[in-house]
């Protein structure tokens, strides 16, 4: 009973519109997908090439607890499978009973002796009942069993490829601000030997208290931005405790400054993203299975067909108890038709359809989702690529203005607040370079998460 399942139809592209032709990585890793393959394989993480990160995501499987519960949450959805199937069968029920009965003497019209108003049974019986699936009922609910294990399967997929991911990301905002520390710490040194300077110029007449205050001020002022960081970093190093399963306060990561080379993501096609994505399996999955469940609400309308049998031995007697006289049986069968429900099952059977059409809808919008979140991504690294050419652009001009602010104030040209705007300028556009790569890098990991990193539908179980 039931409309057979067939996969929706979904808003498609031709093409991500910010990709004309997906670079191939390094060593030929990687290489452009078709609509039947997979762009990204395996251990995703592993491109960057960063031996830390790896041992990191390595600790993911084995020691965090969302995981787990996800984990969990699949394996009960994968025994409701076997729970459904069992309904195929008939269910076996024997044991044995013994009683001891007494009758009334005073009941009417007997005359038997006092000792035959008191007897025992001795009873050893089986009983079988069977539902035969003649209206698919069972078959669709096995069907729905297996759809809803499946979606609970790729949302297991999710699970661990959200915090993969989210690993990847704290791990490099961690490390951008490591890179961000060495350039406080390069520059607070730098501005130490400028407030030496200004203060034997002060003493030697040729600057005044002013220079001093000012070259102190932006010293203080940057170790307090340096002390800030620290601050950060230390909250980024905790989450990345509690993602590995450990406690924030045994674990530490050394400082490691952002130099790693960023590799090429390949874009693929947008048709392959709803093989990869495993959200948008999921919601396939569930649409498959609210499918199933029309059919399960429709066989209501027809008769309940149920066959039955006992069989078994009896007796007044343990020693006659198991022999052919004592031997007992029956079968029987029956059917039960629903004639009049107020229209019940008119009413579930149309909650049925209308989940169903929930379903889809909630499907397509996943799919568009993925879609803006790859198209995003995509922009983002483009504009972020474009972006820091220009900012390092910047940083050699503002290196180059601070030279130059420098030997006019040694020289007496110019004032010391010359050099203090150069000294600012250069130091924005150094931190402002440290952070577009590091949301390079981000920006990277949310691609790889939007492309659905190495995960593909065939990855599925059938349970």
């Amino acid at each position: 009973m039931g409309p057979n399942y067939h996969r929706p139809s979904v808003p498609m592209a031709p093409a991500f519109s910010q990709v004309t032709s997906p670079p191939n990585p390094l060593n030929g890793g990687w290489k452009q997908a078709q609509p039947e393959d997979t762009a990204l394989r395996g251990k995703w993480w592993e491109i960057y090439q960063d031996s830390q990160l790896n041992q990191l995501e390595e600790k993911i499987t084995i020691s965090n607890q969302t995981l787990k519960a996800a984990m969990d949450e699949y394996f009960q959805a994968r025994e409701q499978v076997r729970v459904a199937r069992s309904n195929y069968y008939p269910t076996v029920s024997a044991g044995p009973s013994v009683s001891r009965t007494r009758e009334s003497y005073n009941q009417p019209n007997t005359q038997r002796s006092v000792t035959k108003y008191q007897y025992n049974t001795f009873t050893l019986e089986g009983q079988a009942l069977w539902e035969p699936d003649l209206w698919g009922q069972v078959r669709r609910t096995v069907e729905q069993a297996r759809a809803n294990a499946q979606a609970s399967a790729a949302d297991l997929a999710n699970v661990e490829l959200s915090i993969r991911s989210e690993l990847a990301t704290d791990y490099f905002e961690m490390r951008g601000l490591d890179t961000q520390q060495v350039l406080f710490d390069r520059t607070v040194s730098d501005y130490t030997d400028y407030y030496n300077l200004t203060k034997i110029r002060f003493k030697g007449g040729v600057a005044t208290d002013v220079d001093v205050a000012e070259a102190e001020t932006q010293l203080r002022t940057t170790r307090a931005q340096a002390i800030d960081i620290a601050v950060a970093r230390s909250q980024y190093e905790h989450a990345i405790a509690t993602l590995v399963g450990v406690t924030a306060s045994s674990f530490s990561l050394p400082a490691m400054p952002l130099r790693l080379r960023l590799s090429d993501i390949p874009s693929s096609v947008p048709s392959a993203l709803l093989e990869r994505r495993p959200d948008i399996a999921a919601a396939e999955r569930r649409t498959a299975a609210a499918n199933a469940q029309i059919g399960v609400a429709i066989s209501a309308y027809y008769p309940t067909i149920s066959l039955n049998g006992v069989g078994g031995f009896e007796s007044t007697n343990p020693g006659t108890w198991i022999q052919g006289p004592s031997a007992l049986w029956g079968l029987g069968g029956s059917a039960l038709e629903t004639l009049f429900d107020a229209g019940r099952r008119h009413a579930i059977t149309q909650q049925t359809r209308d989940a169903y059409d929930m379903q889809v809808a909630n499907y397509r919008q996943t799919v568009l989702v993925a879609f803006q979140e790859v198209e995003d991504n995509l922009v983002a690294l483009r504009v972020l690529n474009e972006e820091a050419t220009v900012e390092s652009a910047a940083v050699d001009s503002a290196k180059r203005s601070l030279l130059l602010s420098t030997k006019r104030y040694k020289g007496g040209v110019t004032t010391y607040l010359e050099v203090l705007s150069a000294q600012t300028a250069q130091l924005n556009n150094e931190r402002t370079s440290a952070d577009i790569t590091t949301r390079q890098f981000v920006a990277s990991v949310a691609l790889i998460k939007a492309l659905g990193g190495g995960w593909n539908t065939t990855q599925l179980p059938n349970p």
